[in-house]
């Protein structure tokens, strides 16, 4: 399962896992921090020439467990741990900020748990003038568990919170990377607002956060815990359930909160369901993933929608060597790339995959329980061409690693 998960998510994410069982994958760890996976040393197993491992992430005061893209500025990638670090939230440590030089060397710019600065980061970073801007899911000044935070960080190290989550209807858990708009940055939360089934909400550089709309839970969906994306002035994301079905939605929103459902995925799951990854742009028409449905054994899905809410399925993982559960999508040259969190071979560490925008898929590397990393969540970044990525799980410690891949 792609999502760690925080309380408001438990049973809907539970459910989703016990599909992707069929498919011979396995996921995450999901619910309490504190039963997340022992560290221990793997031994390395890699299977692409143009395939490299940047950085093992390892004890503490280093981070631990990547659930995030990573950003480039100045030459340097910024990234989140969702645990790891110095100090300790509970059973488990907080969470952290890094950078990280394409040569490897990494540097832990912030350790989270120091008051109400939030904790357990799900996102990455979005820099806006040179500031980096992310979320945590949870802590905060209002609510110790679920509420999260909106913060900047300097490329130096320096964090502050420009907004808590959990003072009323503002929102709770956010879980996805912002998205920056004309300096206004703009996300989801999974959580919270009006009716407890999340929002999408602007927030200032300086912080003034404002809800533009709150997803009822019915057909507009329910829990938006990707990111969004600007085309066209308007905002486009997912919902991993809700809809007419409940299987989830592709929604657009105005910047004055008008909401729209595109597309409800089907009751049958034929054409995917649970959509836990935004969408991806390329020439106008957009581009996603399901974690579960499609035609083969709800393994998951790639599409594409336009606009209009044409929706058209271009591949059905089966489960096997194409891996399964996919997450987010990399626009390259007209050439998307993903990862998928399961399956991909004997060891189900999951693959680095390519497909092409009529639904041709080549699986680029597939990962084991090795130094080579294990489970990869997040969507990757293209840089100077190779695509720079996160694993959850793995390397030389078993707690994760930025890798990079020449295509």
């Amino acid at each position: 399962m792609r999502t760690v998960g925080i309380s408001r998510h438990a049973a809907s994410i539970s459910a989703a896992a016990a599909l992707l069982a069929g498919c011979g994958g396995s996921q995450p760890p999901i619910g309490a921090p504190g039963a997340m996976p022992q560290v221990s040393a793997l031994a390395a197993r890699t299977n692409s020439k143009n395939y490299k491992v940047l950085y093992s992430f390892g004890a503490s005061p280093d981070g631990n467990y990547p659930h995030s893209d990573l950003t480039a500025t100045g030459g340097t990638f910024y990234g989140t741990t969702f645990a790891g670090g110095a100090n300790y939230c509970g059973s488990s440590r907080c969470g952290t900020v890094f950078s990280i030089t394409t040569g490897g060397a990494e540097k832990v710019l912030h350790s989270f748990g120091n008051g109400t600065d939030g904790f357990f980061p799900f996102a990455g970073l979005t820099s806006v003038d040179g500031t980096l801007y992310g979320t945590t899911g949870n802590g905060g000044a209002y609510n110790a568990g679920t509420g999260g935070t909106v913060f900047s960080i300097t490329t130096g190290g320096t964090e502050k919170v420009l907004h808590s989550f959990g003072t009323g209807t503002d929102g709770s858990g956010p879980t996805s990377d912002l998205i920056n708009v004309k300096g206004t940055l703009y996300g989801t939360t999974g959580a919270g607002g009006a009716y407890n089934a999340g929002t999408v909400f602007s927030i200032t550089t300086g912080g003034t956060e404002k809800v533009l709309y709150s997803f009822t839970g019915g057909a507009d969906g329910d829990i938006p815990q990707a990111g969004l994306i600007g085309v066209g002035g308007k905002l486009y994301g997912t919902t991993f359930i809700g809809g007419t079905h409940n299987n989830g939605t592709v929604f657009s929103v105005t910047s004055r909160g008008r909401e729209r459902v595109l597309h409800s995925f089907h009751a049958n799951g034929r054409d995917g369901e649970f959509p836990e990854a935004g969408l991806t742009d390329v020439s106008g028409t957009l581009y996603g993933t399901t974690s579960y449905g499609g035609k083969k054994c709800s393994c998951g899905t790639v599409f594409s929608i336009r606009t209009d809410g044409t929706e058209k399925l271009l591949y059905s993982f089966g489960g096997g060597y194409d891996g399964a559960s996919p997450g987010g999508l990399t626009n390259v040259k007209g050439t998307l790339y993903g990862t998928t969190a399961a399956a991909g071979g004997t060891q189900n560490g999951g693959t680095v995959f390519s497909i092409t925008t009529a639904g041709i898929e080549n699986v680029l590397h597939r990962f084991g329980k090795g130094a080579d990393g294990f489970q990869p969540l997040a969507d990757m970044n293209y840089k100077g061409g190779s695509l720079v990525g996160t694993t959850y799980l793995g390397g030389v410690y078993g707690v994760g690693t930025i890798f990079s891949l020449r295509p």
